[in-house]
């Protein structure tokens, strides 16, 4: 049986990437001969991996591989939260062996629990609107309240209201870094990386663990935050945004793609828009995502009012002030409407208009935007 030592080494072979890896597990597996190790191994290997391995089995002190795999063995061993994972472990993810070019190795810091729960990837921009900090905080909850596991990246923005507002629901949290785990990036989130680790939450990376953040990182890392879920949720996603990798990563893995719509006018949402228009799913709310889960329909049995219950706008929001026929409401839409149209259609003064917007704003149903107020939807 391969340990985390023979792992290691293979993932730091040159010239052997993930992929080309994975292929050889799977040939060998065919075979039978997965745990023949070394010779069926380096039977399947290309020259120089298969060189610098032999060098390593048989002179490990001569061994350019002998440093970091005895690093990461030390690593791991010198704290409870320290583990590396790799195909075979117990708590091996087994969604990973579906993609095509799993890790060979993961450094994972934190509950390995984690792992246990059925896993959905929320992902979006660096920089959401209201409305799309809204969304990522109600459908965390819901989704943690349907006994699912919040996947994503720990970036700022909706990774980081998603997986904050998992623990705040009582929920665990897998954060996949394009750093080592021992790395807190980006700084801002030093606050969410120590509740990750002190409430249940895990860290995942490929990287060794004290690998700083390189953009080149971050691509490949989206691999495995899609890899590790069922399906992947975009909240709000410009054209050009990142988050449609993941997407697009998520769709070449088999995995189900949900999108928030947004509205028209809104650029920070039509990355939503165009991959609604490419078929994935539209979603409302979080049966919208579990009836194409039916195995995991059972868990939302707990409540049937969650379907027209209205989420808090963020994360710090008040309660909703009792304004359900409110006039000046019903003249907003999600499209921007500004001030002055407001006033003269609500036939109030600038003064009176102005103070019932802000009541409307502390009650949640209410936003000031670029080019005049929204109404704040509800669900």
């Amino acid at each position: 049986m391969m340990t985390a030592k023979e792992w290691c080494a293979l993932a730091h072979l040159p010239k052997l990437g993930a992929r080309r890896l994975a292929v050889i597990r799977r040939e060998l597996a065919a075979q039978g001969l997965a745990d023949d190790w070394p010779e069926a191994w380096l039977a399947a290997m290309p020259a120089e991996p298969r060189d610098t391995l032999r060098h390593w089995l048989d002179h490990p002190a001569k061994s350019p591989l002998e440093a970091p795999v005895t690093a990461a063995l030390a690593w791991e061993s010198s704290q409870p939260s320290h583990h590396l994972l790799y195909p075979g472990h117990p708590a091996w993810p087994a969604l990973l062996d579906e993609i095509v070019d799993p890790p060979a190795l993961l450094w994972a810091k934190g509950d390995l629990a984690a792992l246990d729960l059925p896993g959905l990837a929320m992902v979006g921009t660096r920089r959401p609107t209201r409305e799309g900090r809204d969304n990522a905080a109600f459908f965390a909850r819901e989704l943690v309240d349907a006994g699912f596991g919040i996947v994503s990246g720990m970036a700022l923005g909706v990774d980081g209201v998603a997986q904050r507002t998992a623990l705040e629901a009582g929920g665990r949290s897998v954060a996949v870094l394009g750093c080592g785990v021992d790395v807190i990036y980006p700084p801002r989130h030093a606050d969410l990386y120590r509740r990750l680790l002190d409430e249940g939450g895990l860290l995942l990376s490929e990287h060794p663990a004290e690998t700083r953040a390189h953009a080149r990182y971050f691509p490949r890392r989206n691999r495995i935050i899609t890899g590790l879920s069922l399906g992947v949720l975009v909240v709000e996603a410009a054209e050009k945004s990142g988050s449609l990798v993941s997407a697009r990563l998520a769709m070449e893995q088999n995995r189900e793609v949900f999108a928030i719509p947004g509205s028209l006018h809104n650029v920070q949402a039509r990355g939503n828009l165009g991959l609604i228009r490419d078929g994935a799913c539209l979603v409302r709310g979080r049966d919208d995502i579990l009836e194409q889960f039916g195995h995991w329909q059972a868990l939302n049995a707990a409540s049937s009012e969650a379907d027209t219950a209205t989420p808090p706008m963020h994360e710090d929001a008040p309660v909703p002030l009792d304004v359900p026929q409110d006039p000046l409401l019903a003249l907003l839409d999600t499209a921007p409407t500004p001030l002055d149209v407001l006033v003269e259609r609500s036939e109030l003064d600038v003064g009176g208009c102005q103070m019932r917007l802000l009541e409307l704003e502390l009650a949640g149903q209410a936003a000031q935007v670029s080019g005049g107020w929204v109404r704040r939807a509800t669900r």
